[in-house]
């Protein structure tokens, strides 16, 4: 009888209900494909250096998920609340007919259980099948062969998947329990008659709140923008935070008192239509559900920067790889230690006097025979000329402006002819000064910026005794170290009489393999590896190797890292999002079936009132994207400032692909929100 009643039930629930179905579903389908990615990752051809990042991601895609179940486990909750609150009527009828309580918990376990089962079920399979794409994406990010390709079943992100659903899906069934055994019968037969009051607020008031949040959010704004170099420290970050949450409250709390008073004062758009009936729907629905709006707003933002951050991140790698890394290889070494320190050995002081080319035969190795087109090109630097002293009369206003910055740091300083060496290897504009002339190359556009300020007053710098003056008003775009990112704070290039050789403190060899393909490439990456550990010297003393093999690996596997977490959090977040308004607005309309049905009677027709509930449905999904996406333009402003060592070029497309699976998962929502509530309030025979 009673697994009946639960079969009966359930057919029911998908008929009328399918929100909730299609969360589970999906819940259980995202869990198990970013949880089975290592697994699709073992059968693909990658490096060792790969492997290892694979390792991490899938480490971190692991202590992510314990955040997710716990996020997916407050949705189940909140979903089952809506289907008991759908059916306080019907357990009222049993409670009439004679059930006692318990078989009533007794139904809501069998039905928790069916449905669980039912859904793990559906969302593995689905999960299984689109994992097998999975593969195909992580190969696209690591370069890797895929001829090893095969079908794969992760088992334990299957185990892990029933473990915790099987969690979830425990605790959902003792809530059930326990909140069946709290109810009373005239709660359960009147629960449909109760509808939530609408306590019309002071208008005056809810002005001055609203101005309050306008402000709080207006500052907030600033601070993440205009004002970020005024932090001080990274502390400081949380003040705008709490004033964007608290702005945020503020703005629907006076929103539900003003805008039912602001349309009723509007009489021909008030009484247009259904229109008095939409806009005290949404009035109450508002009115009743400010914190949770304020939440669903909140989260709706951190999907929307998370996905724009993780997405550029991954677009500004790609895309710079070329422009950033054009060589294969930069040694990088330092010369010149002094016999001050007595830790450095006589023997060690020696080797550091080598040059890189000087290095490398003494271990054994040629870099002629392995390197093609290789410049060799030096850093110099002046004890006294750090940045505090490059930024002359401007350091103090700077200082007061930018307060993390090392002003001690030493400046590098490069001769004219040598860097135009390194600049046409690295395919960069060269240049020429005159004997009293310097200019500055930086490609960090942040630094960049306060350099500017103080090349466009036109300050003289004095370097090893010479006066020289700025011959641009503004840093030129360069480097010398190759990389993954745009990380060139400056470098003070002057003419070649002005340098001293022995001020030499940094060596750079520049060079490309002598061979096509990349198996060789590798092969002779791996003897200079090799090489520089077979001079037996401190770790301080070894040559430094920036090659473009690394530098793809590392910038692919930060890529996929930031890819992978940003998608799982931000898809989580924004189903969540959806499906709670979603759940809320079928509860709506299951709680004013009766007054569609007045509606009915009083002559409109159901072109009218399908309008009205598409309409109200759509207001209320609004209403927290509108408030998110204003957040976002701020935020997104904020992360670039965040990122711009990581890169932004590729912002324009990140946001244009999460505006894609915000419409498609948001949009998606709405529109099965829509026809399940026509479905809900349809005329019954």
């Amino acid at each position: 009888m009673l697994y009946k009643l639960s079969v009966r039930n359930i057919r029911k629930s998908i008929k009328d209900y399918a929100v909730y179905f299609f969360t589970l579903v999906v819940g259980v389908a995202i869990f198990y494909v970013f949880n089975a990615i290592d697994s699709q990752a073992a059968m693909l051809n990658v490096s060792e250096r790969t492997e290892e990042i694979i390792e991490l991601m899938t480490n971190m895609l692991s202590s992510v998920s314990v955040l997710v179940s716990i996020i997916l486990g407050g949705l189940i909750i909140f979903a089952s609340r809506f289907l008991i609150k759908r059916r306080n009527k019907e357990f009222g009828i049993y409670l009439t007919l004679g059930m006692g309580k318990r078989r009533i918990s007794m139904i809501l376990f069998c039905e928790t259980l069916l449905i669980g089962m039912l859904s793990l079920v559906v969302g593995l399979l689905v999960g299984i099948g689109i994992s097998q794409f999975m593969s195909a994406f992580v190969a696209n990010m690591f370069e890797a062969d895929m001829t090893k390709y095969e079908f794969v079943f992760s088992y334990d992100a299957c185990k892990r998947t029933l473990l915790y659903f099987g969690i979830m899906y425990g605790v959902v069934m003792i809530f059930n329990v326990v909140s069946i055994s709290h109810c009373k019968l005239i709660d359960l037969l009147q629960a449909e008659k109760r509808t939530e009051k609408i306590r019309l607020k002071n208008p005056w008031f809810c002005v001055l709140v609203f101005f309050a949040a306008a402000g709080l959010l207006g500052r907030a704004y600033y601070m993440v923008t205009a004002g970020f170099s005024e932090m001080q420290d990274a502390n400081y970050i949380y003040v705008p935070i709490v004033m964007g949450i608290v702005g945020t409250f503020l703005v629907f709390w006076s929103l539900s008192g003003l805008m039912l008073r602001i349309f009723m004062s509007m009489k021909r758009v008030y009484y247009k239509g259904l229109n008095s009936f939409i806009l005290r729907q949404i009035s109450s629905q508002v009115n009743t559900t400010v914190g949770s709006m304020s939440v669903i707003c909140l989260m709706l933002f951190v999907t929307i920067g998370v996905l724009c951050a993780c997405f550029s991140i991954k677009n500004s790698m790609q895309m710079e790889l070329d422009e950033l890394a054009p060589v294969d290889i930069d040694i990088v070494k330092r010369l010149n230690f002094d016999d001050t320190d007595k830790e450095v050995s006589k023997k060690e002081i020696e080797i550091s006097n080598l040059s890189i080319s000087e290095f490398y035969d003494a271990a054994g190795l040629s870099l002629d025979e392995k390197l093609s087109e290789t410049v060799s090109v030096h850093i110099y630097r002046e004890e006294g000329f750090t940045m505090g002293k490059s930024l002359g009369d401007s350091l103090e206003s700077i200082q007061n402006q930018y307060l993390f910055i090392q002003y001690e740091t030493p400046e590098d300083i490069m001769g004219l002819s040598e860097y135009n060496k390194a600049a046409e290897l690295l395919h960069n504009p060269t240049f020429t000064l005159a004997e009293d002339e310097y200019l500055i190359v930086a490609d960090f556009q942040s630094m960049a910026a306060i350099r500017n300020s103080v090349l466009e007053k036109g300050e003289t710098v004095e370097i090893f005794g010479k006066t020289l003056k700025p011959k641009y008003t503004a840093c030129q775009d360069g480097f010398v170290e190759i990389g993954g990112n745009h990380m060139n704070t400056g470098i003070f290039v002057v003419p070649d009489a002005v340098i001293k050789e022995d001020a030499v403190e940094i060596e750079h060899l520049l060079g490309n393999y002598a061979v096509d393909t990349k198996e060789e490439r590798q092969k002779i990456e791996n003897e200079i590896i090799n090489a520089t550990g077979n001079v037996n010297t401190e770790d301080s003393l070894y040559p430094a190797l920036n090659t473009r093999l690394t530098i793809s690996e590392a910038s692919a596997g930060l890529g996929a890292i930031v890819t992978f977490i940003g998608l799982y959090l931000g898809v989580v977040f924004l189903i969540s999002s959806a499906a709670i308004l979603a759940l809320k607005q079928l509860s709506e309309s299951a709680d004013n079936i009766e007054r569609y049905q007045v509606l009915r009677q009083l002559g409109a027709d159901e072109s009218m009132i399908r309008k009205a509930l598409f309409g109200q449905i759509g207001i209320f999904f609004a209403a927290p994207l509108f408030i998110a996406v204003i957040h976002s333009v701020f935020g997104i402003r904020f992360s670039m400032i965040i990122l711009e060592i990581l890169g932004t070029v590729g912002m324009p497309k990140s946001i244009a692909a999460t505006a894609v699976i915000l419409l498609g998962i948001y949009g998606g929502y709405f529109l099965m929100t829509y026809w399940c509530s026509k479905n809900v309030i349809r005329v019954r025979e």
